[in-house]
């Protein structure tokens, strides 16, 4: 997957070690085939209390296949998934949804449109008397920033409105752990950056341990305390945002977040060797191959004849950024470099490049790159 490259965020105090405590939500070596097509594969992962955790992929890699196993709405072929430590689905056992205590919001919010705000919101509160569901919707709508809409219908809100009534409902039981499907993706740009701000504050200010899918990676980078990247029914790696970004365990993870430049290399020594330098692979075997990966913006122009020499093949304006492809004496593809703000190059130009040895990152072409780190919390084995 091609996408834009993603600025890291900062996320300084968070912590991907387990907790002390047991975890809220645990999903152990799920699998769920339909027949011949296999849409989960071993999935094992948990999630903490409060926690904000992200399912990201591609279209088909098993989220929302995922998310309904933990719902509820259906049953995994092998494995088992723990909720407060009690079982909730496995060989010899499953809880019906109604009674996991688990919120779901939907892509498209399913709203009751004959249904005003406020009785939409306390639809999930018929176990509760009359006055507490009262109580309860009136502070929810509060919360949301909706009261005063506590008498209109779906139809009258605009899409930021409906996903805080959605969000409100979902709420107001005080679910165990919230499930979120793709709810940002139905709103306009102008809308998605406040309505999810928004969202994710009022989630961390309550609490609620939440799980939310999507394919968007600056989308996850932006929400998660921790990040599960699915592919193709499998778990490819799962951490923190930095982590996924700065140390991939897979060239899947590395290619998902951003472009690559992809350098080919051989272990000898400890060390794989590029032009641009060579990076430290003290876990891997003698002759093993990998790629040192640098991301296109981690090239860098120099002045003068310092640094590797190249030649521009094309440049593309882009308004803030220049993209532009080189040739490099020793690589057998071009190099891309994005630089910002005008660059002046033109195509044909000889210009020089350096890349800071801690801008590089090693990928085994076995993928098997947690050796080079030891043992990673949360990255599947």
């Amino acid at each position: 997957m091609t996408t834009t490259a993603i600025p890291l965020p900062s996320r300084a105090g968070r912590s991907v070690a387990p907790p002390p405590r047991s975890p809220k939500l645990s999903v152990e070596e799920v699998s769920q085939r339909y027949g011949a097509t296999t849409a989960l594969d071993r999935v094992g992962l948990e999630v903490a209390e409060g926690e904000i955790l992200c399912l990201l992929g591609p279209s088909g890699s098993g989220k929302s296949t995922l998310l309904r196993l933990i719902a509820g709405i259906e049953r995994p072929t092998d494995g088992r998934i723990v909720l407060d430590g009690i079982e909730v689905a496995g060989p010899r056992r499953f809880v019906e949804p109604e009674r996991r205590h688990v919120g779901m919001v939907f892509q498209d919010y399913a709203l009751f449109p004959h249904l005003t705000v406020a009785a939409n919101v306390a639809f999930g509160l018929r176990e509760r008397s009359r006055p507490e569901g009262h109580r309860l919707v009136g502070s929810m709508l509060d919360r949301v920033g909706l009261a005063p809409f506590a008498a209109s219908y779906p139809h009258m809100l605009s899409g930021g409105e409906r996903q805080r009534v959605a969000l409100a409902r979902a709420l107001a039981p005080g679910p165990r752990v919230l499930l979120m499907d793709e709810p940002f993706s139905s709103l306009d740009d102008r809308l998605r950056e406040g309505v999810r701000r928004d969202t994710m504050d009022l989630l961390r200010d309550t609490g609620t341990t939440t799980i939310v899918v999507t394919h968007d990676p600056n989308e996850a980078m932006r929400i998660a305390d921790r990040i599960a990247l699915l592919h193709e029914g499998r778990l490819e790696q799962c951490g923190r945002p930095e982590e996924l970004y700065a140390q991939p365990s897979t060239m899947f993870a590395a290619r998902f977040f951003s472009d690559i430049n992809e350098v080919s290399g051989v272990c000898r020594r400890g060390r794989v060797h590029t032009p641009f330098g060579s990076c430290a692979a003290p876990h891997l075997p003698e002759q093993a191959t990998a790629s040192v990966c640098i991301r296109p913006q981690h090239v860098r122009l120099t002045t003068g004849e310092r640094g590797i020499r190249a030649r521009v093949l094309s440049t593309v304006y882009l308004g803030e950024i220049d993209h532009v492809s080189l040739a490099v004496n020793g690589l057998d593809r071009p190099l891309t470099l994005r630089a910002f703000g005008p660059t002046g190059i033109q195509p044909g130009d000889t210009v020089h490049l350096e890349v800071r040895p801690e801008d590089m990152f090693l990928v085994p072409h076995d993928h098997a790159s947690r050796a080079l780190h030891g043992p990673t919390p949360g990255v599947a084995s």
